[in-house]
């Protein structure tokens, strides 16, 4: 790897790092951000969802509580080891016995992709703050690049069955994390409890300094909402609806993975040979992806 790359500080596996998003859970833009998340999931009984990029399972633990314990499988996907804690609790919530795989973390950097699992596994797949962070460094142009995140939309793509649903957010380009820690310091007046807050607050603008500095050399990615959307129509997907979230510095979005057309074409009419009427007999047939009719 390139120096550029290989001296890149990355503190998104770090335990410091992965706790300190933990604590930031609770401040006002995110509950604002998880609320309106939450409230776009539509969880169905013996459904499996995939959560990118979990964190502590806030998002997770909201797809089963909405589904009253009743789907078949949660998997939370992230490249701190540390959130295996946090899964171990929301577990213990969930009322879970020893051994059951309903709720699960894995640990893995979705920038490599998501290869694990066959196409069509997930119901849906949702993801708070984090497909932004996908990085790849090309060697071959010197620079980082969108690859990994171009990548990661396609395997959301595949994983998803048809007519699944994709719900996620990403920040809006050149964020304002000073914004997002004022909105959480005025909320610790609300809640009397200033020096807790303003400690988190401080946090989240520490990284967020960071994440800024990383994104204007292109290694994430805060993309205005077109390019985002073009993104997601390029993958396949349909239905892009959005809103403001965050503070005003996040995007959400839900999109979905197109149902299989069905086109049927029209039975042709008898004709005559030899005095005898004849029909065209029609055979199912799939072309480029559709089911069509055809007269053999």
């Amino acid at each position: 790897m390139s120096t550029t790359a290989s001296v890149a500080l990355n503190y998104w596996p770090d335990s410091a790092c992965a706790r300190a998003f933990w604590g930031q859970q609770e401040l006002p833009p995110y509950q604002e951000l998880l609320a309106d998340t939450s409230a776009w999931l539509a969880p169905r009984a013996g459904d499996r969802w995939l959560d990118l990029g979990c964190g502590c399972g806030k998002l997770t633990e909201a797809l089963w509580n909405k589904s009253r314990g009743a789907l078949k499988e949660i998997v939370g996907l992230d490249c701190a080891a540390d959130n295996a804690a946090a899964f171990q609790g929301l577990r213990g919530r969930a009322q879970l016995p020893n051994g059951d795989e309903t709720i699960r973390f894995v640990h893995a950097d979705f920038s490599s992709g998501l290869r694990r699992w066959e196409s069509g596994r997930f119901d849906g797949i949702v993801s708070g703050l984090a497909i932004q962070y996908a990085e790849f460094y090309s060697q071959k142009l010197g620079k980082w690049t969108t690859e990994a995140y171009d990548r990661l939309l396609a395997d959301v793509y595949r994983l998803l069955r048809e007519g699944g649903t994709f719900v996620f957010s990403v920040n809006v380009p050149e964020p304002s994390f000073g914004k997002v820690a004022l909105y959480s310091v005025w909320g610790a007046f609300e809640a009397r409890r200033v020096v807790r807050y303003a400690e988190r607050a401080f946090r989240m603008w520490r990284y967020g300094a960071w994440l800024k500095r990383e994104a204007r050399s292109g290694r994430f990615h805060y993309l205005p909402l077109p390019t985002v959307t073009r993104k997601l129509m390029d993958a396949g997907f349909v239905d892009v609806e959005h809103r403001l979230s965050f503070a005003g510095q996040a995007y959400l979005i839900r999109c979905h993975k197109p149902m299989a057309r069905v086109v049927v074409r029209k039975q042709p009419q008898a004709t005559m040979r030899n005095e005898r009427s004849i029909f065209a007999s029609p055979v199912a047939a799939r072309t480029n992806g559709l089911l069509a009719t055809t007269a053999s």
